[in-house]
């Protein structure tokens, strides 16, 4: 089982509504998005990582290893808005290079930081839904609001095949390294591009595997998996209305000061 399964459902609030935690994830993510501001932002971070350990009951260490994945290609990407090299200091920051600056701005400084606590708020809605609400919870839901048969079933096949490559891929590393495959650079290029080829094999001879098998158990073009019918509580609904009050609330206040 792919892990984060394993903790969506070790997740102590499993048994909550998967319509209700959906709409708390999309809702506050589309308001920190739209809202760009670093106090929602912030708190939605705050909230989500409370839900996730507090409530959740997942380990703090690994949501904070799962959280490092994300900040670290945005530290990257905010550094080329962050910082300049100019002839001319600005006014946040700048260190002298032979005639030239390192520098930055302030508005530049905060836009940075909104740009990372906006994307981390929204990473944050991802996982809480993620850890919290297995993939067959909320293929039930979406079968609820109508969506496309054909695209709930690639999206449930994509969805595994993606962890199934994945492990698959990391196997033949582990090979690899097993046979000093990545002993230096030139190696290390020709064992990947090894891994490559044979990744590219492996996936389509398990692809023609699974349609085999569907068929053999009278696939007719559509995946039913059992759900169990978890209605959402006026108690889950009057708290979500209220948070998502208060974030556009707060947001508003952010733009209007």
């Amino acid at each position: 089982m792919i892990s984060i399964d394993q903790l969506a459902y070790q997740s102590a609030l499993r048994q909550n509504s998967a319509a209700g935690k959906m709409a708390y994830a999309w809702m506050t993510l589309v308001v920190c998005v739209a809202g760009r501001s670093l106090e929602v932002s912030a708190a939605a971070f705050v909230v989500n990582g409370f839900l996730v350990i507090r409530k959740g009951k997942i380990s703090p260490l690994r949501y904070g290893k799962m959280l490092l994945v994300p900040l670290a290609f945005l530290i990257l990407g905010t550094v080329a808005i962050i910082v300049n090299i100019s002839e001319i200091p600005l006014d946040a920051f700048a260190i002298r290079l032979r005639g030239w600056y390192l520098t930055g701005s302030r508005a530049g400084v905060r836009k940075g930081l909104e740009l990372c606590a906006v994307a981390m708020s929204a990473v944050s809605c991802l996982y809480f839904l993620a850890l919290s609400t297995p993939v067959t919870d909320m293929l039930g839901v979406l079968r609820k609001i109508h969506l496309p048969s054909l695209l709930i079933e690639l999206m449930l096949l994509i969805y595994r095949f993606i962890f199934v490559l994945l492990d698959t891929a990391e196997r033949i590393m582990t090979a690899q390294k097993c046979r000093l495959g990545n002993r230096n650079l030139s190696t290390g290029i020709r064992s990947f591009g090894m891994m490559g080829s044979a990744l590219f094999i492996r996936s389509v001879k398990r692809a023609g595997a699974l349609y085999d098998s569907m068929e053999a158990r009278c696939y007719d073009g559509e995946i039913r998996v059992l759900s169990r019918e978890r209605p959402v509580r006026k108690k889950e609904i009057l708290m979500i209305g209220a948070w998502e009050i208060l974030l556009v609330f707060v947001t508003l206040w952010s733009i209007m000061k």
